[in-house]
């Protein structure tokens, strides 16, 4: 059976806890996440630690004006790796700041969750970034090993009423990219936020000559917007997207 708790963080805030076996089912992590039914779903995926200090200057404005509020006007799940870093750290600060309270739920394999106050297990081990409501904890010790588990809590509890996010990323995200297509799944990506984001963007124009980058343009899923002059667009097309599936 799946091991549950509650996590509390020296901000004065509580998440909880999932610790998942192989065999846990879904229908038991969406009755303990209180997310029975149907809820748009929006899994946020790129950088993490390698984004550098100007882009998440520069995304921090996206993430409270659009993303924070357009999940609060859906109720959207948002769905991320879970770590204090990059794209994760910048949703769970835009949920506080915008007063939300749309479920943040982090994805991050046990082996390399980093728990307030215990002695973290691995030197690859990273905290939980302290704003998100819920955690899964997945079995292994790789990053990635919590990419399947994102795209199956996405489809669970959206159905098709989804959309994934791209910001900037490195190897893991073209994995993550490609379960998104293989799921049906929309993508966006936001060029101008450097590397995986950038490439695809580059390859919907025929500009890349990266063969993943080429496989996941040809799917026609994949959009992209420019980081500076495509707010309004980003949140008109998650309008779309999650209007036309409810």
């Amino acid at each position: 059976m799946a091991q549950l708790s509650k996590i509390s963080f020296s901000n004065g805030l509580f998440a909880e806890a999932i610790q998942l076996e192989t065999s846990t089912s879904m229908a038991f992590v969406l009755q303990r996440l209180g997310l029975e039914g149907q809820h748009p779903a929006l899994v946020l995926i790129g950088g993490a630690s390698k984004m550098s200090a100007v882009n998440l200057k520069r995304l921090e404005k996206l993430f409270v004006e659009v993303l924070a509020p357009i999940a609060q006007k859906w109720q959207a799940v948002v769905i991320d790796g879970g770590t204090d870093a990059g794209v994760m750290r910048l949703i769970g600060q835009a949920r506080h700041a915008t007063h939300a309270n749309f479920p943040l739920v982090g994805i991050v394999p046990c082996g390399l969750a980093a728990l307030p106050d215990q002695i973290a297990t691995s030197s690859d081990a990273a905290p939980l970034e302290p704003h998100h409501t819920h955690f899964l904890l997945v079995p292994g010790s790789n990053w990635g090993d919590e990419t399947v588990l994102m795209d199956d809590l996405a489809s669970a509890v959206a159905g098709s009423a989804s959309v994934t996010i791209l910001v900037n990323g490195g190897e893991i995200t073209w994995k993550e990219a490609s379960q998104s297509v293989e799921a049906d799944r929309p993508i966006i990506v936001i060029a101008g936020t450097g590397r995986t984001a950038d490439i695809l963007a580059a390859a919907l124009h025929g500009n890349s000559e990266d063969e993943r980058a080429a496989s996941l343009a040809a799917s026609g899923l994949v959009r992209a917007i420019d980081l500076d002059t495509g707010t309004e667009t980003l949140a008109a097309m998650i309008d779309d997207i999650f209007a036309a599936k409810s």
